[in-house]
């Protein structure tokens, strides 16, 4: 009884976080921005963006990107970091 309710609390939650989510942040071109709505990671990673302001609700703008595409720079609450690629695709975002 207690696991039918579990499931059926789950897919709830994911309807819902697909209408609020638009992708992650490795989508954002240069010039745009988005939202923080979750991060897809656990460790010492999730520590890491956590400490830099990677919050629900932080506007992010993407304000440039290496020649080669990877990494990206971020203006995140007033500082500039560079993600890499493979990190900044854990973070989901939604566009307003």
């Amino acid at each position: 009884m207690i696991l039918a309710l579990e499931l059926s609390l789950n897919i709830g939650t994911a309807a819902d976080e697909k209408t609020v989510m638009d992708g992650c942040l490795a989508g954002i071109k240069p010039g745009e921005g988005a939202y923080v709505s979750r991060l897809n990671v656990g460790g010492a990673l999730r520590r890491r963006l956590l400490d830099l302001g990677l919050v629900q609700g932080t506007w992010v703008e993407c304000v440039g990107r290496s020649p080669v595409g990877d990494p990206a720079a971020y203006l995140i609450r007033g500082a500039v970091i560079a993600l890499r690629a493979a990190d900044s695709a854990k973070i989901l975002v939604r566009r307003e």
